[in-house]
């Protein structure tokens, strides 16, 4: 009797067991199951929206740098290209018919006028990387005046009014007027302050007739040479061969000129009157006097977002009448100007051909206008 009495006493003495059934166990599961498959959704979108978001920042600011240092460049085009500033003479290395570059001193060969010209685009059509620009400008501090020759030249040397400004090692830039014009683009080996020497690193530009007493030579620092260029395959804008800029994917680049009528008189003189392409018999290569003509450079540079979307978002440009501005897609400036005399379209943007997805991808489109001020500056002559 005793014993089971206390097999009673331990019986009501053990502990009860609290815990989850099977069902407590699978309702549990399948809650959480969802509440993740929920984070994840709201975790998804919101990756997708901020690389987005990233990826347009970045398209504005590579779009921007870009912008910024084709500006600078052509900012400075035709720097030291100065002339005497007296008005209806002809005194300026920009209406030179031609010019030998002579920089080499290894080989005399005549070339172009486009070796001084401050700009020069080469039109590259609307895709595959689109327009290239080349500009040229010296970095003298002294501004490239011309100074005259004195003396006939001797070999390599001439005798001139002042060498201020010029420098062993310096671009300089012969040119003589007389008769048919001639120019010559050479290198200065040595200066002579005493006897205001210019010796020059061979007798090429003697030989050629500009160096002649009475034609003019101004010194130019170090003579740059730069073009500008995408590279479609991997977006980069190139200053040279030297990508600087990633995520760009089309240049495109007119001329501003002005009206060849216009006297240089008028305070009209200077100003654009169209935009054209650099293309046709005119403007693929424009001679001296319509080279003159070109006083801004109106560019469109073309940034991506390098987010590939999973739907279209992009498009070609194209008319549309709802939009405040008459035409929606990746454009340029107003692609519909049709004015009969100064018709000036904008270049048309088709990145089909550089990558078949490429609505898949959203575009900034950087634009400005940049005049070419030191030819501006020589409304005197020019």
């Amino acid at each position: 009797m005793k014993l089971h009495s206390r097999f009673q006493q331990f019986r009501l003495a053990r502990p009860s067991q609290a815990g989850f059934t099977l069902v407590e166990l699978m309702v549990g599961l399948a809650i959480g199951m969802l509440a993740t498959l929920v984070v994840m959704q709201v975790f998804s979108v919101f990756e997708i929206q901020k690389r987005s978001t990233t990826g347009t920042a970045d398209a504005q600011t590579n779009g921007n740098i870009a912008l910024y240092e084709v500006t600078r460049d052509l900012q400075l085009a035709g720097y030291g290209l100065v002339p005497e500033g007296k008005a209806g003479k002809v005194d300026t290395s920009l209406e030179c018919p031609g010019v030998w570059d002579l920089t080499n001193a290894s080989a005399v060969a005549a070339g172009a006028s486009a070796v001084i010209s401050p700009v020069a685009i080469a039109d590259g059509g609307s895709g595959t990387g689109g327009d290239s620009i080349t500009i040229h400008y010296g970095d003298t501090l002294q501004g490239g005046v011309p100074t005259p020759i004195k003396a006939p030249p001797a070999g390599s040397d001439i005798i001139v009014d002042a060498t201020v400004g010029c420098n062993a090692g310096d671009f300089a830039l012969v040119m003589n007027w007389s008769g048919p014009g001639v120019c010559a683009m050479t290198k200065v080996a040595s200066i002579d302050i005493l006897t205001k020497k210019i010796t020059f690193i061979d007798s090429s530009a003697m030989t050629k007739g500009a160096a002649v007493s009475g034609a003019r030579v101004a010194c130019l620092g170090k003579w740059n040479t730069i073009t500008y260029s995408v590279n479609p395959v991997n977006g980069n804008l190139l200053r040279g061969t030297e990508p600087i800029v990633s995520g760009i994917v089309n240049l495109q680049a007119q001329y501003g000129i002005a009206d060849p009528l216009m006297p240089s008189t008028s305070p009209d003189f200077n100003k654009v009157v169209q935009w054209v392409n650099a293309t046709g018999a005119t403007w693929g290569s424009p001679t001296v006097a319509d080279r003159n003509r070109i006083k801004a450079v109106r560019i469109a540079i073309v940034a991506r977002n390098s987010n590939y979307e999973p739907n279209i978002v992009s498009s070609a440009c194209t008319a549309a009448a709802s939009s405040p501005t008459g035409y929606i897609g990746v454009c340029s400036w107003d692609p519909l100007s049709a004015a009969p005399r100064d018709a000036s379209p904008a270049p048309v943007i088709d990145l089909h051909a550089v990558d078949p997805n490429f609505g898949h991808y959203r575009y900034k489109v950087f634009e400005t206008i940049i005049p070419l001020r030191n030819v501006i500056w020589a409304k005197g002559t020019l």
